[in-house]
């Protein structure tokens, strides 16, 4: 018996095809690289906190990403435009964090780097799940991507697997940024622009809050 549940689940992974995980996985990294508010929070903690809270954050950031995703394979999206107050609800909800988070970063953009900003990683895992969480258009743009990428008819198997990659992507590819930025020429170089860096962030971060409480 327990075979035969083996080789069920194995006929169904290799029924996911090795294209559409590619595809997805090519759409993913161009988000990532993308100059968004995710990408901009990483880097400025991985810069001002150092590797171990860059990699907590990144942790963080996936894991809430890889929760829109599942979130939009469960239909999540069809219950936003039946219920349209839910939708509204998290986007409110959302877009006053991430203005808070502007206004905060804009504030302190002219402090330099306290010394325990590069030791501790407190909290930092926490922020990234809240910056990716903030966005609850996340799961309407991953509706969008699944539905051209993958085929309607995927078993709860196949859809286990593509949460699954999308949370390895992440937290791979966060994990590479971190170590890569969080070298001294990396931060020697954020901490001579950090007025400006920072008030780039606020900036980015600030207009996808208003985006959220004015787009439909």
């Amino acid at each position: 018996m327990r075979l035969i549940l083996m080789w069920s689940l194995a006929a169904k992974i290799r029924a996911m095809e090795t294209a559409h995980l590619i595809a997805f996985n090519l759409t993913l990294l161009a988000a990532l690289i993308s100059p968004g508010p995710a990408m901009l929070w990483a880097l400025r903690t991985t810069l001002t906190q150092g590797r171990t809270a860059g990699v907590l954050t990144g942790v963080g950031l996936s894991i809430a990403a890889a929760l829109w995703t599942a979130a939009a394979l469960l239909g999540l999206d069809l219950i936003f435009r039946a219920f349209p107050w839910a939708y509204l609800t998290l986007k409110l909800i959302g877009a006053g964090y991430l203005i808070y988070l502007a206004i905060t970063i804009w504030r302190s953009a002219h402090r330099p780097v306290r010394p325990a900003d590069t030791t501790t990683g407190r909290n930092a895992f926490l922020n990234g799940l809240l910056v990716n969480l903030s966005n609850p258009k996340s799961v309407l743009f991953a509706s969008a991507v699944l539905v051209v990428i993958f085929p309607r008819d995927m078993g709860p198997v196949a859809k286990a697997l593509i949460v699954g990659n999308h949370l390895a992507i992440e937290i791979l590819a966060y994990g590479l940024f971190a170590v890569v930025l969080s070298t001294r020429p990396a931060r020697d170089g954020y901490l001579r622009l950090k007025p400006v860096f920072d008030r780039i962030a606020a900036v980015v971060l600030g207009c996808l809050g208003l985006r959220l409480l004015i787009a439909r």
